[in-house]
């Protein structure tokens, strides 16, 4: 069982902007060889923020219409959705620990979320 979901043109109003949790769109297709490479790092944010952070994959090549409207050009392309507002573009593949700062940037730290740092006194 995987951590991402898919979502398609027909869907992503209601999967991504209508989502009361943050939402991470991964923007792919089969052909693209960085995109098969980020997919298990995608996984692996996807369960680590579960409840926090939802993952879920457009195939560009058989989404246009999505893909057109958030003017993707490039794959991978990572769209961070909050609230139904786009808050963050990722363009090409990166590390976790780069895609894990960016995220954090945004989202805040996964450790702080729910009020309580993470080992720290204050």
């Amino acid at each position: 069982m995987t951590a991402t979901s898919t979502t398609t043109d027909a869907t992503f109003e209601t999967d991504v902007l209508g989502s009361e949790t943050p939402v991470l769109v991964d923007f792919w297709a089969e052909w693209c060889g960085p995109c098969h490479m980020i997919a298990p790092v995608l996984e692996q944010i996807a369960s680590e923020r579960v409840g926090r952070l939802r993952v879920v994959k457009l195939n560009s090549d058989e989404n246009p219409v999505t893909s057109a409207r958030y003017r993707v050009m490039g794959l991978p392309s990572l769209l961070l959705f909050s609230g139904g507002e786009l808050v963050l573009e990722l363009r090409g593949a990166r590390p976790k620990a780069a895609l894990d700062r960016e995220l954090d940037k945004v989202l805040g730290s996964p450790q702080l979320v729910g009020g309580a740092s993470a080992g720290g006194t204050e």
